[in-house]
């Protein structure tokens, strides 16, 4: 019984030596997302007038692997997913870009989208509480 409980924890800590340690590790989630608000349009009209051409556009964008959409009441919501290794930096400032020139076809009073990377420094890790 000891050796196994010494023969784990010798195996625990020289495991913890040799692990990689990063403050922010690499996750390999290159994702992007547009939420595109517009009220009054049910999902098959925010398809037509909205989804259609950020998809047509975005279809130009480098280091894209595919696009997903969800056109609901009132709003549409597009995942663009990039192969790994992608700048997301350029990809970022490439899907700006195409969103402007997607918003020259849509209907006028249309508001910009919500643009937003998905990655580990977008997401919260922990949250700290303080109480009085």
């Amino acid at each position: 019984m000891a050796v196994g409980v010494i023969s784990v924890a010798l195996i625990s800590i020289l495991s913890w030596q040799q692990m990689p340690k990063d403050i922010f590790p690499a996750l390999g989630i290159p994702t992007i997302y547009v939420a595109q608000p517009y009220g009054g349009m049910d999902p098959a009209q925010m398809e037509g007038y909205l989804t259609y051409y950020y998809e047509y556009h975005f279809l130009y964008v480098a280091g894209i692997e595919h696009i997903e959409s969800k056109s609901v009441q009132g709003a549409a919501i597009i995942k663009l997913q990039f192969h790994p290794g992608t700048d997301m930096s350029q990809a970022m400032a490439e899907t700006v870009a195409y969103v402007n020139a997607a918003r020259a076809f849509m209907p006028t009073g249309t508001l910009p989208p919500f643009i937003t990377r998905f990655d580990a420094g977008s997401v919260p890790v922990g949250q700290l509480g303080l109480f009085e």
